[in-house]
């Protein structure tokens, strides 16, 4: 019998995990949809804040806290310290090197007396240039007496050798700690050679393998290791790209010193020309870069060329990523933020916060709740559904506790008792599957037993009467005013969601009216807005609903409608949406004229207001006496647990009458 061995599994995605629940990020982004924001901007704003703590799982953090960062950072970073270290730096040494050179020359002279070559020397010292560069120039071929003298010398012009190459390559100081004439050759060989491979890859004859023999020979130069020369190459443009910031930086008399500094070392490490090529390569493969412009640095620290360089190429770093973490351009998206600049800048735990938020915006789109249109970001019909349970769930937070049979079932199946029969699965079926039948059908094929669509079965319910379902949302600009669309959009979702858990065998229509009215179709009501027009025009929504109740001539009717004002507007009978404030006598008078109508359909009006006026008070009592329905008054914050409670209570009258 063979043996087997368990182990961890490394190859890809645990198989076995559970799946990934982003509903609690869904359920996130309903909270700001609920309130007017569309699915883009509820998304954004749940990657900004993250998630909330929840089941014992902490707080995930979100672009906002990283943004933090990004900003505590660079500020810590500008005060750092102020450029110009190198020049103090240089001017100590120079004037240590004189001073030795002044005392050997003095001991000499009081030992075997004057002479002209000590003269000379004096001469040479008298007439230093007061600028430090220029001095440095001048004593690059001095003779030096004093041996001490000479070391300091030789000591400011590694100092000067390793500053120099280091606002170049990164970490060339280290290797140019000791002064070592055949590490000094390899770095002439090695820009020699990256000139070459850019010539090559500009003309089309670069490869892989070339870069590869490249950092075998040159890699330990290079302390980042890139592995494609494309990495090589934003690597140095951006180190070059920081070095003329910092010069950008500098005082112009700092700045005359420091290049004159710099033109020398390098010629004198045999550099000005490679170094030359290099520079227009790299501006040239990168324009887009800040060469000129970007974040300042002060403090007290004086900081050398090379350490201000890698300072100013963090604040450029910082600068990208706090622009890409902001997601305030078209068609942002999180596999903008480059993880490698979140992990140099904040390490691992930062990285994996990202790949968090990352995950909740990929498994939105995978699981299904999400798509892109054209770059547009939409709901699809399972994510309404699911902000529909949110907002239904709501709704019955606020009612009261304990009443039987009205609180939240999310996981129920349709209607009615089961029958014991089953019948074949159709798409949107919300009847629970029958397991045994649906296996059943596919284990009476020859061979392995596998499901097929047609296989699944579902349990049968009851029967139950039917309503026709209508609900009329103002979406008038006085909605938005008086801060109540939101609260009945999200009615307009709970009310949806209840019909279709609870009671799908009814006929539900959603209708907005403004100036116009139209039926709103469950996938669009989520990211549904109020229209900034003029008009409640209660006449036309009336017509629409009448034509719902006529094609359902069996369904129970029941009108529920929300508004916050008298009908001020009309349909004329070429289809022209006719508005007049205060209310014209036609425009009262067509209303009613349909609520008459649906008297005579026996369907019972029962209207919300959301607004305390007169002439709405008059005018919904005139619609209750007409009709016989009831008028209720609910503050904003209970809108929906009224309509949903209504809803419910037409719907047992509707059974009992049915019993």
């Amino acid at each position: 019998m063979s043996g087997y061995r368990y182990g961890e599994y490394h190859d890809g995605p645990d198989p076995l995990a559970p799946p990934y629940d982003i509903r609690a990020a869904l359920d996130e982004m309903s909270d700001a949809m609920l309130t007017g924001s569309g699915p883009l901007e509820a998304l954004r704003d749940l990657l900004r804040r993250g998630l909330p703590a929840t089941g014992g799982a902490p707080r995930q953090r979100g672009l906002d806290d990283l943004l933090k960062s990004v900003r505590r950072r660079r500020r810590e970073l500008r005060e750092q310290g102020r450029l110009g270290g190198t020049l103090e730096r240089v001017r100590e040494l120079l004037d240590r090197a004189v001073g030795q050179e002044r005392a050997a020359i003095e001991e000499s002279h009081s030992r075997t007396g004057p002479g002209p070559g000590l003269t000379l020397r004096r001469t040479e010292l008298d007439t230093l240039p007061e600028d430090t560069a220029a001095a440095v120039i001048r004593l690059s071929g001095y003779d030096w007496l004093s041996p001490a003298a000479r070391r300091t010398f030789d000591e400011l012009r590694d100092l000067l050798r390793g500053e120099v190459l280091e606002t170049q390559f990164r970490g060339m100081r280290d290797a140019l700690a000791y002064p070592d004439p055949a590490v000094l050759r390899r770095v002439r060989r090695m820009t020699v050679d990256l000139n070459e491979m850019l010539r090559r890859d500009e003309r089309g004859e670069h490869t892989q393998t070339d870069f590869d023999a490249f950092m075998r020979e040159h890699g330990d130069l290079f302390k980042d290791r890139p592995e494609t020369l494309e990495e090589l190459v934003n690597s140095l443009a951006r180190r070059a790209a920081a070095s003329e910031r910092m010069l950008a930086g500098m005082t112009p008399e700092q700045r005359t010193e420091l290049e004159r500094l710099i033109d020398q070392t390098l010629a004198q490490a045999g550099l000005t020309e490679q170094m030359r090529l290099l520079g227009q390569a790299l501006r040239a493969r990168r324009p887009d870069l800040a060469w000129t412009a970007g974040d300042r640095v002060s403090g007290d620290q004086a900081l050398g060329i090379a350490d201000a360089t890698t300072v100013l190429e963090e604040l450029a770093d910082l600068a990208e990523l706090e622009n890409a973490l902001l997601q305030d351009y078209p068609g942002a998206r999180l596999d903008d933020v480059d993880e490698t600049a979140v992990r140099r800048a904040f390490g691992r735990q930062a990285v994996d916060d990202l790949a968090a938020l990352k995950r909740i915006e990929r498994e939105l789109e995978r699981q299904g709740y999400l798509r892109r249109q054209r770059g547009k970001l939409e709901l699809t019909p399972k994510a309404v559904r699911r902000i529909g349970q949110t907002a239904l769930r709501r709704v019955f937070t606020a009612m009261a506790a304990g009443r039987p049979g009205e609180h939240d079932q999310p996981d129920a199946g349709a209607a009615g008792e089961l029958t014991g029969a089953t019948r074949p699965w159709r798409f949107a079926d919300e009847q629970p599957i029958d397991v045994v039948r649906t296996v059943l059908n596919a284990a009476q094929r020859p061979g392995p037993i596998t499901l097929r669509v047609d296989d699944f079965e579902v349990a049968e319910t009851e029967q139950r009467s039917a309503a026709a379902v209508c609900l009329l949302v103002d979406l008038s600009y006085s909605m938005a005013i008086r801060g109540t669309w939101a609260v009945a959009k999200q009615t307009a979702l709970a009310l949806a969601a209840l019909v279709a858990q609870k009671f799908p065998q009814d006929a539900l229509q959603i209708i907005g009216f403004s100036n116009y009215a139209r039926v709103l179709q469950p996938g669009e009501l989520a990211s549904l807005d109020w229209d900034m027009v003029q008009g409640t025009n209660l006449h036309h929504a009336l017509l629409i609903a009448g034509r719902h109740l006529d094609r359902h001539p069996a369904f129970e009717p029941v009108v529920l409608v929300v508004t916050d004002g008298e009908p001020t507007a009309r349909l004329h009978r070429d289809g022209r949406p006719i508005f007049d404030y205060p209310p014209a006598p036609e425009t009262l008078e067509l209303t009613l004229a349909e609520v008459d109508k649906m008297t005579r359909r026996r369907a019972t009006i029962n209207v919300f207001m959301l607004a305390e006026d007169e002439r709405l008070r008059d005018f919904v009592d005139e619609v209750a006496r007409r009709n016989g329905g009831r008028v209720f008054a609910p503050s904003a914050d209970r809108l929906g647990e009224y309509v949903v409670n209504d809803f419910l209570r037409s719907r047992r009258a509707t059974r009992r009458h049915a019993g």
